[in-house]
């Protein structure tokens, strides 16, 4: 279950289906990360083809990340069985 939420864009298109927040042509993908994530129990659930799974390293150690498309990416955490402070980022 995703229990955070760090960017206000990314929850309201969870919540919504509201794109205002994101880059419209990730909403499908975000989709089905998001789905994913709400019913993931540990981080290796997030494992799907494609998705580059990998943990983070630096300042946001202890965090996750999927590819949404290019530099674009999902990131978390879990504690305990939920998901917490999910972003949306271009990192690179």
């Amino acid at each position: 279950m995703i229990r955070s939420f760090r960017h206000k864009g990314l929850e309201a298109f969870f919540r919504t289906g509201s794109k205002a927040g994101i880059q419209p042509a990730h909403a499908e993908k975000l989709r089905h990360q998001l789905s994913a994530l709400e019913f993931a129990k540990r981080t290796e659930d997030m494992n799907a083809p494609g998705w580059r799974l990998h943990a983070l390293k630096g300042e946001l150690r202890g965090f996750h990340s999927v590819t949404v498309n290019g530099n674009w990416r999902l990131i978390f955490r879990f504690q305990n069985a939920d998901a917490e402070l999910v972003d949306y980022l271009d990192y690179h």
